[in-house]
């Protein structure tokens, strides 16, 4: 009887260290797992819906700018970073459906991420060279002296000159409307832009700082802790 009630004490004893285990768990598990959350939400998803948002704003303000005149630049109208800004959310919503596991166990896990990270850089230099076209040609029209010929507006840069550069928006009735019109959208430009930029480096510097755990790489170190059988020998 002895015997059955001291296995039936440890029995006991055992199923209570398994339940504190299971409630409790490892704090540095529990650290990660919170790691890849941000107000409740797993990791990309704040950033994929504004790199979302202000994809498709980028995209349809680029596009809009483009139906202004037909001779404007790709350059000048860049809803190739809207687009790029778009794919990248997408692969962060991608990102959201596979399930997390520390240290990118899986290898699409790991591909994904990878991904997110490259795509959020080239989202940034994207982002970067559109603010970068659209603040030259804001300065240029800003100094612009325009007339319309032919249904097409001219603009020079300096009218006493006689070689200088004519710049020619085609399809443009009314000079004044046309130039009032692309300020305001290489302004809204600029600014949507800059705004993305600035979220697909927070996304690289999150991501980098998750994975390396404040820029740096090392190998864990675990305390040496007898094991349950040990402890019970003993």
């Amino acid at each position: 009887k002895k015997s059955t009630g001291s296995s039936k004490t440890q029995e006991s004893a055992m199923k209570k260290k398994k339940k504190q285990k299971k409630t409790k768990g490892d704090p540095k598990t529990g650290q990660e797992e919170e790691s890849h959350t941000c107000c409740g939400c797993r990791f990309p998803l704040l950033f994929a819906l504004l790199q979302l948002a202000l994809g498709i704003s980028v995209t349809v303000l680029g596009f809009l700018m483009a139906g202004i005149s037909s001779s404007l630049l790709v350059r000048d109208t860049p809803y190739w970073a809207g687009i790029i800004v778009c794919v990248v959310s997408l692969v962060g919503f991608v990102m959201l459906c596979i399930s997390y596991q520390p240290d990118e166990k899986t290898c699409v896990q790991f591909t994904v991420k990878l991904m997110y990270f490259l795509l959020s850089a080239l989202g940034l230099l994207a982002c970067v060279l559109a603010v970068a076209f659209a603040a030259h040609h804001y300065l240029q029209m800003t100094k612009f002296t325009c007339d319309t010929v032919l249904e097409s507006c001219q603009c020079k840069l300096d009218t006493e000159d006689p070689l200088g550069r004519t710049f020619v928006y085609q399809d443009a009735a009314d000079c004044g409307s046309l130039t009032s019109m692309l300020n305001l959208y290489l302004l809204l430009q600029m600014v949507l832009n800059l705004i993305a930029a600035l979220v697909c480096l927070s996304a690289c510097f999150v991501m980098w700082k998750h994975r390396y755990q404040v820029f740096y790489v090392g190998v864990r170190f675990y305390p040496l802790t007898p094991t349950e059988g040990q402890q019970q020998k003993v």
